[in-house]
């Protein structure tokens, strides 16, 4: 692989980078979200692991994966409305 060094990009190269690098941690939090969010709600719900779920722990592993995804949603929300906010007052 060739060897990158400062300033032998484009400004197009150097975008793309941008541009990828970002995709990547996006796919990285994603992954991590789910990682804890899987561990958080197994520990909350299964008391014993067997072969399979019973009833209640199927409903409990749903209600607290929706209130995670509520929750995520709501903080990403803020979040834009928050950035919104500063982006007008530049």
């Amino acid at each position: 692989m060739e060897s990158l060094r400062p300033g032998s990009l484009t400004t197009a190269q150097k975008d793309a980078l941008i541009e990828q690098v970002k995709q990547e941690i996006a796919v990285a939090s994603v992954h991590e979200f789910i990682t804890i969010v899987t561990k958080k709600c197994f520990q909350k719900c299964i008391a014993k692991p067997g072969t399979s779920l019973d009833s209640s722990e199927q409903k409990c592993l749903a209600m607290c994966m929706d209130r995670y995804m509520d929750t995520l949603s709501l903080v990403g929300s803020t979040y834009s409305r928050r950035l919104q906010r500063e982006r007008e007052r530049m």
